[in-house]
């Protein structure tokens, strides 16, 4: 389908909510979202009750949905950014703070991940989901290559890459690649020394020449389909992607695994930008989502790992039961969260990010 045929369907599908339920432009709820990180059926029973449209617009990672921000995007009522990236609105002054006492449903979400390093009190961020970042492959092929799938190795080292030449995706997202090589090495994800994150850039640069591409949004299926054998990516995609795996029905088998090294875990959280038109609307959809039953339904379509305590009597029992989404104490002491960095980090980040793209 074009574009031009793709803006078509896309405004008819919102005439058709507006003539249905009599809303006018400024009965709408603006979301910007990561991709795959909501299903259908949820957003359509939220139109109902609202009795309002909804605008889903979707990024791949906290660089785009903050460099769309940066370059003067306006007009979003909700915005679901990873923990660094809440820090880094928040200190823009870019964020609404929340009237907690306007959400019934807060009561729901988890003592453990209120109040976190990057918002204290959550002044302005209300847990939504978490992922893991980690390693998602094609079993069959991996066993065949004796190719190991609990260690970042199997990202960054050529003497199991060139088994796999081409048929490896790695993240097209700096601070998440940047992370796993930081982890390979046995840093901190958010190590200090500017010396490590050279070291690191090293890693990415000498396993590059071996990877098919950097992929924030494809790999999903690619994965399914088995035209990738091994992939660096979120646990919700590597769900979604082993379930089309199960549907395609072509004896393909995804697993997915947290590196023994350590991963990061994105605690994802609904904010509202300083300028939303429709504060009032967002409010409606975080409490919506703090429903029990809404947030279950978010797992068991997406996979994401839930932070609400309401949602886990409806979650699948075998979704409960994947440590790659419900991690158990153990892999939750080798998982850290990334912080946001001071302008310094952030430019020689950036120059890194250059080189490594350009080599």
């Amino acid at each position: 389908m074009s574009r031009c045929a793709k803006a078509v369907c896309k405004w008819l599908v919102a005439a058709a909510f507006l003539a249905a339920f009599g809303c006018h432009a400024a009965d709408s709820l603006h979301i910007y979202n990561w991709n795959n990180y909501i299903g259908p059926q949820t957003l359509e029973r939220f139109r109902r009750e609202c009795e309002c449209n909804v605008s889903y617009d979707t990024y791949g990672s906290n660089d785009e949905l903050l460099a769309k921000l940066a370059a003067g995007a306006r007009g979003y009522d909700i915005l679901v950014p990873t923990g660094n990236a809440v820090e880094s609105l928040v200190r823009q002054q870019a964020l609404r703070p929340i009237d907690k006492g306007e959400l019934d449903n807060f009561r729901n979400i988890d003592p453990a991940y209120l109040n976190p390093h990057f918002d204290p009190g959550n002044i302005y961020s209300i847990p939504y989901a978490y992922t893991i970042t980690l390693i998602g492959y094609n079993a069959e092929r991996m066993k065949a290559l004796g190719v190991p799938t609990d260690t970042w190795a199997a990202i960054f080292e050529p003497r199991y890459l060139m088994r796999m030449q081409g048929k490896v995706t790695v993240l097209d997202d700096q601070r998440e690649l940047m992370a796993a090589a930081l982890k390979y090495l046995g840093l901190s994800v958010n190590d200090p020394d500017e010396t490590h994150w050279r070291r690191a850039a090293q890693v990415i640069m000498d396993a590059k020449p071996y990877w098919a591409a950097f992929n924030n949004t494809s790999y999903i299926r690619l994965l399914a389909s088995g035209d990738i054998w091994l992939a660096h990516g979120y646990s919700n995609d590597m769900f979604q992607a082993a379930a089309g795996a199960r549907e395609a029905k072509r004896g393909i088998k995804i697993g997915y695994t947290v590196p023994r090294e350590g991963a990061v875990l994105a605690l994802d959280s609904m904010v509202i930008p300083h300028d939303a038109p429709r504060p009032d609307l967002a409010l409606r959809f975080i409490d919506f989502m703090l429903n029990g039953r809404n947030s279950a339904e978010l797992t068991n379509l997406t996979g994401s790992g839930n932070p609400n305590q309401a949602a886990l009597p409806y979650v699948q029992p075998e979704i409960a039961a994947n440590p790659g989404i419900f991690p158990d104490r153990r892999i939750l002491t080798r998982l850290e969260q990334l912080k946001d960095m001071d302008r310094r980090k952030r430019r020689l980040l950036s120059r890194l990010w250059t080189e490594i793209k350009l080599k």
